[in-house]
């Protein structure tokens, strides 16, 4: 079972995509609960996090800390980080699965695949860059999500502090430790 932790801030709009991508997840029993860590919005963000029941963790702290708040409080064996606005692809369940199954022991963790080149029909400017980036040897973004063990997640010390924590624990986990689920997410505008 796995948890969710999604950044928010400003974000009620985006939310709900990727909320509701979540979905067959939870009617799966894969995912156990859904904690939103808020850089203290504004808007609805809390009230939609609320109706979906995600548990809502709102704080000024920089990301970093916010993210590393949040896996503290969970309860399950695998992390799940994702950004308000990702939206996991259909199968993004078997897929993950598939990669717990396959990785349990081991120091691994997985980020979706960027869009492949069917899904750059009507590209937005980000989805073709992440995918030039990955193409080109750049490594995984933070807009790809991050599954990760809780103890291979506690192992490395969890997201550093500061503003670039997303991007530094991508590094800190390294491209040979960090596979790729075979199914992909996309940004909700």
């Amino acid at each position: 079972m796995l948890s969710a932790i999604i950044s928010t801030h400003e974000s009620e709009r985006v939310l709900v995509p990727t909320l509701a991508a979540l979905v067959p997840g939870a009617t799966a029993g894969l995912l156990g609960e859904v904690i939103v860590a808020d850089a203290g919005s504004r808007d609805a963000t809390a009230e939609v996090a609320d109706v979906a029941g995600c548990r809502f963790m709102a704080s000024s702290e920089p990301l970093g800390a916010r993210l590393k708040a949040a896996a503290v409080s969970t309860r399950t064996p695998w992390l799940l980080f994702l950004r308000a606005g990702c939206v996991p692809e259909p199968g993004w369940v078997d897929a993950t699965e598939r990669f717990i199954e396959a990785s349990s022991g081991t120091e691994r963790a997985a980020v979706f695949r960027p869009p492949g080149v069917a899904d750059l029909l009507r590209p937005g400017l980000a989805e073709l860059i992440a995918l030039l980036r990955v193409t080109l040897g750049g490594g995984a973004r933070p807009e790809q999500g991050l599954l990760i063990a809780r103890q291979h997640y506690d192992r490395i010390g969890g997201h550093p502090g500061g503003a670039d924590a997303e991007a530094a624990i991508l590094r800190r986990i390294g491209r040979r430790r960090l596979a790729m689920l075979a199914t992909g997410a996309r940004f909700a505008r």
